[in-house]
Order: C-alpha cells, then structure tokens, then sequence
C-alpha cells in the first residue's frame, strides 16, 4: 500500500469513528459499488432460483443466496481499498478483477469461518496484504485482538438491518390494500407465506432477501474495512509516516542550498574563533589571579531574569489575540500527551498483606455487627407485635370476608345447555334457477354467494379434499390444484375472483357477465340449468 498517496486523514480513531469513516467512503464510491454488484448479483441470483426452480425446492435458494453473500463481498472492498490508496476504479475494471482476485481466501470463508463474526475485518488481512498459513493467522489475530467487539456488534447490527428491510418490503404490499379490507388481506397474506407458498411468492421472498443483502452488506464491508485502516493506523503509525513524509517531500528542494549556507558559515566562523582563542591557548600569556572578592561575586547566582521586553526592547508589542492562540493550543486535545488508562491487573500477595495492614481493626467491626444484630432482632419483634395489634383492630373488616371464604362451597348450579348454533344452509337442488332468482330479484351479492358455495362445494368433492370451516379463498385456489383438468381449475378461479371483487370491492358483475358466469360453470360442475 501507497501511504504516502492515501486519500483520507489517517490518525487514530475510536471504533465507532472508524466504522463511520467506512461507511462515508461506501457513500462516496456509490456508484463504483453498486454498479458491479448489481451486474454480478443479478446472474447469480437467477442462476440460483432456476436451480431450485427445478427441483421444486426453493427454499434451498434462499439458504443458497445468503450463503454466497461473501463472495460479492469483495466488491465493495476492492473499491474501497484502491480508492483509498489512489483514485476509484471503473466498473469494468471491478468486473474484470473478479474473475482472478481474491478467490482463494473464499473457500474458507464459504465452509468453515462462514458464521465468523469478525468477517469484516478479516477479509481485508486475507484479500489485501496476501499472506498464506501461520502468518496468516497471527496477523488476523493481531489485528481483531484490539476490535473485536465493534466487528461482533457489526456482524449482530447487520443481519438485524437485513431482516427489518425483508420484512418492510413484504409488508409494502399492504400499504396499497384499503383500510377496511386491511385485516383480510393480512390473514390471507399470512396463509399464503406460511401454508404451502406458491413458486412466484417463494421467488419474491427470495429477491426481497437478496435486496436487502446488497443494500446493507457494503455498508458491513465498509465498516469493517475502516476498523481495518484505523487497527492499522495505530499498530504501524501510519499518521507519523505520512506526516514525516510531507515533510521531507516540502524540505527536500531547498536541503541543498541549505547545507552549503552552513557549511559556508561554518568555514568563517573558524577563523575568527581560532584568532580569539590563540592569546588563550598561547603559553607566554599572563595569567590572571583571582582576588577574593572575584571568587565571591561568581559564587552569587544571578538575580537578572531576561524577559522578552529586554530581548525585543522598543519592537515588542503586547497582543491579546497571542495570548488567546497560546491558551487555545495548550486547551486542544490532539496536542496532549497525557492519557488515562484503566485495566484489571490482579492482586498480589504483598498488595493483600498491604490491604489488610491498612484495615481497621477487627474488633471494632465486630463490636459494630453486635449492635446490628441485637438492634435487628429486637427491631423485628417490635414490628411483629405491631402487625398483630393491627390485626386485632381491624378483626371486623376482615374476618367477616375471611369466614366466608373458609365457609364449604354451594352446591352446584344446573347446567344450561345452549342450543348448537344452525347449519349452514344446504345447496337447493336447482342451484342454477335458484341463482338466477335471486340476481333478477335483486339480491345479486347473495346470487353470488350461492354460486361461490356451490362452486367450492363441486370443487372438493372432485378433488377429494376436505375444507375446514371458514376456508379462504386463497386455502381453497390451493386446493383446487388438484382438480384433474386445467378447465376446472380455470373455471374455480374465475369464480373465485368474481366472489372477491364483489365481496371486498364491491364489485358487481352485469348480467352479460352473471349469465356467461352460470353459463361456463354450469356444464363443468354437473348443475341442472
């Protein structure tokens, strides 16, 4: 990795601060993510349910679907990782790179660390810095000792988010039902999810899960790739790094001319010096005597501070703001060296003896535990008698309620037997005149009715199913798949939806309609006409 080229501010950050700097770079490279996602996850995602399709078992590809989330992992962490170090990836070149990037890695995080909850910081130790075996595995260790819980709770946050959005999806269809109908169509939703789905429900099921994946799965990705960065930043210093970098990079142009200037003033003040220091090192030179008053007044340390006033003289010039600047330096955390750490550290034995030594004595706290106890045991005999004294004072109140309820029980009442609520209605013998008696006389929705119960009643017994009281409608179109020929099938169904837009909608068919209605199912379920 390019330090020296990164596009971010790397210094260390809690790890709550590096999970959001994850997730701001996923919504920078939006597009470089999604894109190549949705280009991978859309073959995938139909070459899966086809499978199953086949085999009548497409629960087996949700399983499947949710399996092979990691493998589209790499997408958003391929992004991210060169946009990072340089610029942002073009879409095909995301593409290409998934054909040969990172595939070994995968198999163990499709087998056996497929429920690792430390995932997402992981994959970029197994996918970024290309180590195999043992170092492998000393270097993941090393890098989630320190992040460990922020990845957990990552992981845990992740799937929440994913089925919250399944179920949002599912529930938006019933945004879209009306408000008296709400209830119904909850319940006949419910039955069709639970009770034997048809293929197409299983199919929406599975791409409302697959949604929800793609949506929130660069995000975990993300996430963890910042923990990553951040565990990085603190283990190797990469903020000094760059720091010490910038810093070269600004002073490298001007070292040259910089070193000949002191090298030159160097040469000419070794003139001068040697000049002044020749009469001291010359051994004909006089020697000075020292009088006691010299020695004494050297002895004396000096009283004289300098201040800036005398280092500046009439150019000094006293500024608020500077001081202001200073105070707000000193106040600024990143310029702090002091830290506060808290850790377990267990106790040893002179630590105990030391611990001990400092306690009181003893005897005192015993002296303290006898009054206790005697205030104690005095104290809950006072508080009895006082509970008893109440009692006796208020024996009328509760006595009398008391004797009843120790009293022996009334003898029992009679046993009233309702009677069965009636059957339904039997079928007449002509349902068809009968049908059409009640459409001219006006009572269309009960006509309707009639043909309905007639219609479920001819579709079971052909079918050989038996119905539980009060089935829906959507219990009995599963039922009616038994039915022998497609005809009947066809037949049921449209009578079924009929029954529903004039049930629930309101929804009455014409006569042109209700005629061709008795006309079709007449014939196909045995009815006199």
């Amino acid at each position: 990795m390019r330090v020296e080229s990164v596009q971010v501010e790397l210094r260390p950050r809690t790890g709550w601060e590096a999970m959001e700097l994850g997730n701001a770079l996923v919504r920078r490279h939006a597009a470089a993510i999604w894109g190549p996602w949705l280009a991978c996850a859309l073959p995938l995602f139909v070459a899966v349910n086809a499978a199953a399709w086949a085999i009548d078992r497409l629960w087996l590809a949700t399983l499947a679907l949710w399996w092979l989330a990691p493998l589209l992992d790499r997408i958003p962490l391929f992004v991210l990782s060169r946009a990072v170090f340089g610029a942002a990836p073009r879409p095909r070149q995301t593409l290409a790179a998934q054909l040969r990037w990172g595939w070994r890695p995968m198999l163990g995080y499709l087998t056996w660390r497929r429920f690792s909850p430390w995932r997402a910081v992981a994959l970029p130790v197994a996918l970024l810095e290309g180590l195999t075996g043992p170092a492998l595995a000393q270097r993941r260790r090393l890098l989630v000792d320190g992040v460990g819980g922020h990845a957990l709770l990552l992981a845990i946050v992740g799937q929440l988010f994913v089925g919250v959005l399944v179920l949002s999806l599912v529930s938006l269809v019933l945004l879209f039902v009306p408000a008296e109908l709400l209830s119904e169509s909850a319940r006949a939703m419910w039955a069709l999810i639970t009770q034997q789905p048809p293929r197409w429900a299983q199919v929406l099921g599975n791409l409302a899960l697959w949604l929800a994946i793609g949506l929130i799965a660069p995000f975990q990705v993300g996430a963890g790739f910042g923990l990553y960065l951040n565990r990085r930043t603190q283990l190797e210093a990469w903020d000094l790094e760059i720091a010490f970098r910038r810093l070269r990079a600004r002073i490298a142009p001007a070292a040259s001319t910089v070193a000949v200037a002191l090298l030159a003033g160097l040469l000419l003040a070794a003139g001068p010096s040697q000049a002044q220091q020749a009469p001291a090192d010359d051994p004909l030179a006089p020697t000075k005597t020292w009088t006691p008053e010299d020695r004494e007044r050297d002895r004396e340390p000096s009283t004289s501070a300098v201040s800036l006033q005398d280092v500046f003289d009439d150019q000094f010039a006293q500024h608020a703001d500077f001081g202001e600047s200073v105070e707000r330096a000193y106040a600024d955390p990143l310029l702090d060296n002091r830290r506060i750490e808290r850790r377990w550290q267990p106790k040893t034995r002179d630590d105990k003896a030391r611990d001990r030594s400092s306690t009181l004595d003893p005897g005192v706290f015993a002296a303290i535990a006898k009054v206790l106890a005697l205030i104690a045991e005095y104290g809950l005999w006072i508080v009895f008698g006082l509970i008893v004294l109440a009692l006796a004072l208020t024996a009328r109140r509760w006595w009398p309620w008391m004797r009843d309820g120790l009293a022996a029980p009334d003898a029992p009442s009679e046993i009233v037997v309702d009677a069965a609520p009636p059957l339904p209605e039997a079928l007449p013998d002509d349902l068809v005149t009968t049908a059409r008696t009640l459409w001219r006389a006006g009572q269309r929705r009960r006509a309707l009715a009639l043909l309905y119960r007639g219609s479920v009643e001819a579709m079971a017994e052909r079918a050989g199913v038996t119905l539980v009281p009060g089935a829906t409608e959507a219990q009995c179109l599963r039922a009616s798949r038994r039915l022998p020929e497609a005809g009947d099938r066809d037949a049921f169904a449209g009578m079924v939806r009929v029954w529903q837009r004039a049930a629930y909608g309101g929804r009455l068919p014409d006569d042109t309609a209700f005629e061709a209605l008795v006309a079709e199912l007449a014939p196909r379920f045995g009815w006199a006409s």
